[in-house]
């Protein structure tokens, strides 16, 4: 059964498609008519003006400043990239046949995922499943499974072997730490598998008037179970700041499925959906359109999502995960 949130995912990300298939009498390599029609779809439809303080008025003044008629490509590009970068969004960039701008998010907080320890000291003969790394851990009745990146490719095939084959577990730890994010579409593969009734996970809301906080009704995100092989026993959802995107949008609707605990520290963010379209030069552009709300109504975009059960990496010792180490006492 496909779920309702992947219904909702498909709907946000053709919500503006036709803004790709860029009108011919449009066409234009002026510096000024880009950099208009790219301020102005962002003055119409980015999600976070007021959440993040931006006076979007004083970033086109300050930004229109640097334009001139025979500017190079490379001098527009930058100046646009430098535009978007003030959005201080990682959802957020500018792709041209020669750049693509990217935001770098400031790493604010310590690293809590050293892969050289787990892989030494916890699970040394793992197991590789599909995008899954996976092992008993020894001396318990417990399961570790390592998810690096969702834009790494998850088959039901795949998932079916791993809960069959650690079905008799007490727990499961699922470590996203230093995850950055990737396909949407993978969140629900992995959820459907750890409820069994259907479960409103989280609220969205998308940009629709012509206000900067002129959003539409919150719209629902519910999650129906897999009709196939679950597993809704204890399971320790490892995350960090590295979680960011796709996996902070998963760490986001664990709060609302009873048998998923989030343990380590906060997510980097970045819950929004990002679409884009593309400028009268040709050039495709994306940003977010929507915000994430948890079912209390919290924004993590900006913050990141925290973890039920605060534990750090302690670096003065290699031999240990201090954040593992907390999830299987939790579940023993």
């Amino acid at each position: 059964m496909r779920t309702t949130l992947l219904c909702l995912l498909i709907a946000l990300t053709l919500s503006s498609c036709e803004d790709y298939f860029f009108e011919p009498d449009k066409a234009s390599s002026n510096p000024y008519d880009n950099f208009e029609y790219l301020w102005n779809e962002l003055d119409k439809k980015y999600s976070y003006f007021e959440l993040k303080n931006i006076d979007w008025d004083e970033m086109k003044t300050t930004y229109e400043a640097r334009l001139y008629p025979n500017m190079s490509e490379t001098e527009l590009f930058n100046t646009l990239a430098d535009l978007m970068n003030e959005l201080r969004d990682d959802h957020s960039n500018l792709v041209s046949p020669f750049n693509v701008s990217v935001y770098n998010v400031p790493l604010t907080k310590p690293a809590n995922y050293h892969a050289r320890t787990i892989d030494e000291f916890y699970i040394p003969h793992a197991e590789r499943t599909g995008s899954f790394k996976h092992a008993m851990l020894s001396g318990t009745n417990i399961a570790y499974i390592r998810y690096a990146s969702f834009s790494d490719d998850i088959s039901n095939t795949h998932l079916d072997y791993l809960l069959d084959k650690y079905r008799y577990t007490d727990g499961i730890i699922l470590d996203l730490r230093d995850n950055g994010g990737g396909s949407m579409f993978n969140i629900p593969m992995l959820l459907e598998r750890f409820i069994d009734s259907r479960t409103l996970v989280a609220y969205t809301l998308t940009r629709n008037g012509k206000g900067r906080n002129d959003f539409s009704d919150r719209a629902t995100f519910y999650m129906n179970p897999y009709e196939g092989t679950r597993y809704t026993k204890p399971i320790m959802v490892l995350i960090d700041r590295g979680s960011y995107s796709a996996a902070t949008f998963f760490a986001l609707s664990t709060k609302a499925i009873p048998n998923l605990t989030l343990v380590g520290d906060t997510t980097g963010g970045g819950g929004g959906m990002p679409n884009g379209g593309q400028l009268p030069n040709g050039w495709t552009y994306r940003f977010s359109i929507s915000q994430l709300l948890d079912l209390d109504g919290n924004n993590y975009a900006e913050d990141g999502v925290p973890p039920d059960i605060l534990v750090s990496f302690d670096w003065t010792d290699l031999t240990k995960d201090e954040i593992i180490e907390r999830a299987i006492q939790e579940i023993d």
